[in-house]
């Protein structure tokens, strides 16, 4: 499926793009666990009484691979095709069955909204399917497609969400890019079991570049609207998120996407597709010609999303600093500033950090040092001694990193860097 990307604008600074050359190996990260090691792309995943479900768009398993396990982390095992008919004979024709969403409901059978490809323009369409078991077998309701503007493009990639109070809505993309015009994600409420529409759409975030894959979330404060960029056929493709107070919007698109192959290392390549259910988010990315699935711890830092393993920068002039100060104008410098004059006996900046869970991470150090040897700072966690961090030479606004392990608590921690050796400067700090 083609997948998009969309320009980025502000609230926290949570995964970085970039990752300066790394002086110290990084072992303590924990990337996220492949758990299909077969194609298994653009996933949706539910759990229900004990039992973990997980959809793709088609493959050589069939219309709509379906996967089973007894918790997020596995183990998976493949049951087969949840729509083995495939898709509404009226209106699509086979072939091109993305992006699949199931949706247990309170009558206790499951709605299946689906991408397929459209017979008389050749454009993607939305259909929906039912099951009395979420295994399937679906059968596609209607004989006419549930979304299908083909003024704008066709609809792609549904993804069902019932707010707090009890309504439902479908999100969804205006696949603008398949006519080379710009690409919408759209809030239409549905009736409760999710097979016809009521009311009218609203347009949340446009994008004249890609932007697919929704999946919206609620949290206590704000809503929160995770999304695919990028080209969906290499590394490049990511996930970032918007959020917003209201259903009915602004949506403000974060600083920093949440995960791209740079933020994890390259341990997944093109980290894409994503679903969020309760704890975890669950992603696919490539591995050789195939997409495979797999899953993550997720956190919230006061209703935004963090997730283990994807690195998550904070600017160390943010933090609190004591008898040192912030250097302006720092040329190569992430957002121009650093912290500067950690030079005595009393100087140190602290900044605070989350955890999605408790454990080991790697904390990254942007730095720059033009001492004569290498240098070092103190390092203190949730006010404790941890060791030291190491810094090679590297010149004045030569900007590196250096490693180190540390074990952090669930939710929210202490970072302090005291002075050390000789004299280095602090550009941020990273976290994963």
């Amino acid at each position: 499926m083609r997948r998009l990307l969309i320009a980025a604008l502000a609230v926290l600074s949570l995964s970085a793009f970039l990752s300066p050359p790394v002086h110290a190996a990084t072992t303590s990260a924990v990337f996220p666990s492949e758990i299909v090691g077969e194609d298994f792309p653009d996933p949706d995943v539910f759990q229900q009484n004990g039992t973990w479900y997980a959809y793709s768009t088609n493959n050589g398993r069939g219309t709509v691979p379906v996967a089973t396990a007894p918790s997020a982390n596995g183990p998976w095992t493949i049951r087969g095709d949840a729509m083995p008919g495939g898709p509404s004979a009226a209106w699509a024709q086979p072939g091109r069955t993305w992006a699949p969403d199931v949706y247990p409901n309170a009558d206790g059978t499951y709605t299946l909204t689906y991408t397929a490809w459209h017979k008389a323009s050749g454009h993607q369409c939305i259909g929906v399917a039912t099951a009395t078991s979420p295994l399937g077998p679906f059968q596609p309701v209607g004989t006419t497609p549930l979304i299908c503007p083909l003024d704008l493009g066709g609809a792609i990639d549904p993804n069902t969400f019932v707010a707090n109070d009890g309504t439902r809505y479908l999100v969804w993309k205006n696949d603008g890019n398949a006519i080379g015009q710009p690409s919408t994600l759209w809030l239409t409420r549905t009736t409760n079991n999710g097979r016809s529409l009521v009311g009218g759409n609203t347009a949340m975030l446009t994008s004249s570049g890609v932007i697919e894959a929704p999946d919206l979330v609620q949290r206590g404060s704000q809503y929160v609207l995770f999304f695919s960029g990028g080209g969906y056929n290499d590394c490049n493709y990511l996930t970032s998120y918007a959020t917003s107070t209201s259903l009915s919007g602004p949506w403000t698109t974060a600083y920093r996407p949440l995960m791209t192959t740079a933020t994890f290392d390259n341990a997944v390549c093109g980290p894409g597709g994503a679903d969020v259910v309760d704890n975890k988010i669950f992603l696919h990315g490539w591995v050789g010609n195939q997409r495979h699935l797999y899953v993550a711890d997720i956190g919230w830092a006061n209703d935004y999303p963090v997730v283990r393993g994807s690195r998550v920068r904070y600017e160390a002039e943010r933090g609190t600093l004591n008898h040192c100060s912030v250097r302006a104008n720092a040329a190569g410098a992430s957002d121009g500033k650093v912290v500067a004059y950690i030079d005595y006996a009393d100087s140190w900046v602290e900044n605070t950090v989350f955890a999605p869970v408790a454990g080991s991470y790697t904390l990254h150090v942007g730095y720059a040092n033009g001492s004569a040897s290498t240098a070092s700072h103190g390092l203190v966690v949730n006010g404790n001694n941890a060791g030291s961090v190491s810094y090679p030479v590297t010149d004045w606004d030569n900007w590196h990193e250096s490693s180190v392990s540390v074990t952090l608590n669930a939710g929210w921690n202490t970072i302090r860097l005291t002075k050390g050796n000789l004299y280095t400067e602090v550009d941020y700090l990273e976290v994963q």
